[in-house]
């Protein structure tokens, strides 16, 4: 598992313990001499845990790094000499873009390194980034496993054997256990990469060279640069290189001389060449000449240069030009040229196109002498009768050749008002006669009007019925406005002024029905327009107030106010004695829909209508209803004993008050005091007077009353009930005792079903 080469070791750390110490021997090229190097040895923190990165900063500060495993040896060493440690150690592996990488040289590790346990690396809980390895684990020692970089572990560390100057750094330095090795770079061989590849001596001929060897005359990387002299090319690379297989990178260079284009004579022409380093070569000069009749355009002479090219462009034998001749205007020319155009030889015919005639000569020629054997001719337009404008009407013309002549354009036009009738454009044709007849101008006219409905209609007329300068007034009768122009114009264009006006009913303002209403219109006109009328009436439960009929009138308004609907009034209610009252008030304060609820204070009942509603009639529903006090059971005077009671809200109601006393000669057994409660019961059970002929009774029961009768309930047994029981002489006063026990505090122990079988045991 190659990690790549270790930096030297450091200080010692705090709190670290070494487990592996070796030295080793070098052995250089012709001797043998001894190297004592630092060995490569092992780290590890015996106090505290740490987070991978505080563990890597502890291994980068006191060592080299954290431990980058090389082999399967190195494992085996690792564990056994580390002791167990329940948390295990990191290990400088990390996932660094989602790729497991050796942190200490930032190479990927390879699928053939890989040591994981089973089942690992699994990311289980999700950002398991960084890698511990298991040291005397019970199952897979030595193996890998991916876990959260901020657990707390060991740091296992280590001191490099590797030294900056080892393999004379020309190769990789690899740790092994105790020692190194070194991985040479391409180029260098010997136990130390201290050799350096040699290639054969270069002697190249005619070519320039200049080289330059980092490692040795013609070594492993030395470069050669050639170059040949101006006007030569170099035929192969310009650089060679002197690789790690002892061959150079391409073979040697040679220079040839550089060469020019062919050149060959020109049409009409002649062409005189000497060579000096090949034909059209490097050196080579070459002189042009033309034939009796031509002229030479271009260089007389060119010579190749060292770029590969002449000094000029080839040049050319022209004919001799005359001037350039066109066609006339409205002509034609036709031109046969033998030597270019309108050169010597040249002939040129003239022609005129239709509707024009030939002034002047109809054939010219180039002669020798660069001139033309005459004056070029020209066209002359053919003629038509003059035009002139019609009435109420304008002439506009356009003269191409002359007035009047072959392809003048004649346009005709009427005056505002008046359309043309007849062709509005005439053209001299070649025949001399123009395309057709004058027109002549019509007034124009518009759509006739009528009358509006509801409505009336006076026109006058200038040039005609309804033809352009018209006037048309518009009204409306009595009741009606007029919607639009009220006057109307007949223009030029064939139209009016503006749309015909028509007439509309006056409208009232829009109405809408009132609140818990409604409104019921008939409309003769339009809606809301004169002549309509509207009825209005209200819901169930509210009275129309206004006028119950509106009608709209000629000048726009209603007649009469606007109404409205007011709800029906039911009687103002009050809440009755000791009771509350919630109203809801939904058109106003106590008016149909309006909602009151009623209920009574704690101790008091209800009696009527819980929630009452104002109607449609103005009335409420259900009863008034009232609160009246809740009744307990009515209380007897015990057997032997008197009662006494007070009453707020009637006999035995709710706060009434009842005292107990016996008569001479009997003693209380219960409380003395019992009261109406909210929920209608007493707060205790009525007592019961007992025959006095039981003193040891009396003491039991002179805690009767107060506190001290709940402690004496929850002081006695069942044991000391029977015994009082015993010297009581009735079954009566025996089932009182039970009584006044049960309201001390002890219901589960006396029950009603067991009054019989301890009465029995107790007899």
């Amino acid at each position: 598992m190659g990690t790549g080469p270790r930096s030297a070791g450091r200080m010692r750390a705090p709190g670290s313990r070494r487990i592996c110490c070796l030295s080793i021997a070098a052995i250089a090229w012709g001797a043998v001499m001894q190297v004592e190097v630092d060995a490569w040895t092992y780290h590890y923190s015996d106090q505290g845990d740490y987070t991978w990165e505080q563990a890597r900063n502890y291994c980068r500060t006191f060592f080299t790094d954290l431990v980058a495993i090389q082999n399967q040896e190195e494992i085996q060493h690792l564990n056994q000499s580390l002791p167990f440690h329940g948390r295990y150690y990191w290990i400088g592996i990390r996932k660094l873009g989602g790729t497991w990488t050796w942190v200490g040289t930032k190479k990927v590790l390879t699928k053939e390194a890989e040591n994981w346990a089973a089942g690992e690396p699994n990311n289980r809980r999700s950002n398991q980034d960084c890698v511990e390895i298991y040291i005397k684990r019970q199952q897979e020692s030595g193996k890998w496993n991916d876990e959260p970089c901020s657990r707390r572990k060991k740091a296992l560390c280590y001191r490099a054997s590797c030294q900056p100057f080892s393999c004379s750094q020309q190769g990789e330095c690899v740790e092994t256990i105790g020692s190194y090795r070194c991985e040479c770079y391409p180029g260098f061989h010997g136990p130390e990469c201290e050799d350096v590849v040699q290639c054969a001596k270069l002697q190249p001929e005619g070519v320039h060279m200049n080289c330059s060897h980092p490692f040795g005359d013609f070594s492993y990387n030395s470069t050669c640069v050639f170059q040949c002299q101006e006007g030569f090319q170099q035929e192969g690379v310009s650089r060679l290189q002197c690789l790690a297989s002892q061959q150079w990178s391409a073979e040697t260079p040679i220079c040839t001389a550089i060469t020019c284009p062919v050149l060959s004579a020109p049409d009409q022409g002649k062409l005189n060449c000497s060579h000096l380093h090949g034909d059209f070569a490097f050196g080579s000069t070459c002189d042009f000449s033309c034939q009796v009749g031509f002229e030479l355009k271009g260089t007389e002479s060119l010579e190749c240069m060292a770029t590969g090219t002449w000094t000029g462009n080839p040049p050319q034998c022209e004919a001799i030009t005359c001037p350039v001749l066109s066609a006339p205007d409205q002509g034609d020319l036709n031109c046969s040229h033998l030597h270019g155009d309108f050169a010597f030889g040249s002939t040129c015919d003239f022609s005129c196109q239709v509707g024009f005639e030939l002034k002047g000569t109809e054939s010219l020629e180039c002669m020798a002498t660069g001139t033309w054997t005459g004056n070029p001719p020209h066209c002359e337009a053919v003629a038509c009768p003059v035009l002139s404008a019609p009435d109420q009407g304008k002439l506009n013309c356009s003269h191409f050749h002359g007035d009047f002549a072959f392809g003048s354009m004649c346009d005709f036009s009427c005056q505002v008002g008046f359309e043309l009738k007849g062709t509005e454009s005439l053209e001299c044709m070649a025949t001399g006669t123009w395309s057709g007849d004058a027109p002549h101008c019509e007034a124009i006219t518009c759509p006739v009007l009528s009358a509006p409905d509801q409505g009336e209609l006076n026109c006058s007329h200038l040039h005609g019925d309804f033809a352009f300068g018209s006037t048309c007034d518009f009204s409306c009768q009595v009741g009606f406005e007029l919607k639009g122009t009220e006057s109307l114009e007949c223009m030029a264009t064939g139209t009016w002024t503006g749309d015909a006006p028509h007439c509309e009913a006056i409208t009232c303002p829009l109405l809408s029905a009132p609140d818990q209403g409604d409104l019921n219109c008939s409309h003769l006109h339009g809606d809301f327009a004169f002549g309509s009328t509207c009825d209005f009436s209200c819901q169930v439960g509210f009275l129309l107030v206004g006028s119950e009929t509106r009608e709209c009138t000629a000048t726009g308004t209603w007649t009469g106010d606007a109404p409205h609907c007011e709800a029906v009034a039911c009687p103002v209610l009050s809440a009755p004695d000791q009771a509350e009252m919630n109203c809801s008030h939904l058109h106003g304060d106590f008016a149909f829909g309006s909602m009151c609820d009623f209920s009574c204070q704690v101790g008091f009942e209800l009696v009527g209508s819980e929630t009452r509603e104002c109607t449609a009639p103005g009335t409420w529903s259900g009863d008034a209803p009232h609160c009246r006090a809740i009744s307990c059971p009515e209380l007897d005077a015990p057997s032997r004993g008197e009662l006494n009671c007070s009453h707020q809200h009637g006999n035995f109601t709710y706060n009434s008050l009842c005292t107990f006393s016996c008569q001479e000669g009997s003693v209380r057994m219960g409380a003395e005091v019992l009261q109406c409660a909210a929920t209608g019961n007493w707060t205790r059970q009525p007592p019961v007077c007992a025959e006095d002929h039981a003193p040891f009774l009396k003491q039991v029961l002179a805690y009767s009353s107060g506190t001290a009768l709940a402690v004496a309930g929850i002081v006695l047994s069942g044991t000391l009930i029977a015994l009082l029981a015993k010297r009581l002489s009735t079954r009566e006063e025996k089932k009182q005792l039970l009584n006044s026990t049960s309201d001390l505090g002890s219901p589960g122990i006396f029950t009603n079903a067991a009054y019989d079988a301890n009465f029995s045991a107790w007899s």
